[in-house]
């Protein structure tokens, strides 16, 4: 479920928590494209720091909302990941699409230091 979000200028940090699966995808996927509605939000990070499992539902929300992201030239980003989505994240090729960082403020800094 997501438990919060930030906004900080185009930014927007959302943060996710417990399991994203076929039983909370569709929740979270509506939430996130509800606060997406806002055009000028073009770039996302996903703060994963209290995401405990997740599925290919899940893998589902992060492409969709990607190609969101994608058409305003922006980037999605991860953050806080763990072993265990970092090895679903790998196997399912999200790696070579999102930007992954150790923390929010680190994510939030590449993606300044790459809008110059």
């Amino acid at each position: 479920m997501l438990t919060g979000n930030e906004r900080k200028k185009d930014i927007l940090i959302v943060r996710l928590e417990g399991e994203l699966d076929h039983h909370h995808a569709e929740e979270i996927r509506k939430s996130l494209d509800e606060l997406l509605e806002d055009s000028s939000i073009r770039h996302l990070i996903l703060d994963l720091r209290n995401l405990n499992f997740m599925d290919s539902s899940g893998i589902g929300v992060f492409i969709g909302r990607y190609k969101t992201i994608s058409k305003r030239g922006g980037q999605v980003c991860i953050t806080n990941v763990n072993p265990q989505l970092a090895r679903i994240l790998d196997v399912s090729g999200l790696y070579r699409i999102l930007k992954v960082y150790n923390t929010v403020e680190q994510a939030v800094d590449g993606i300044r230091g790459e809008a110059v």
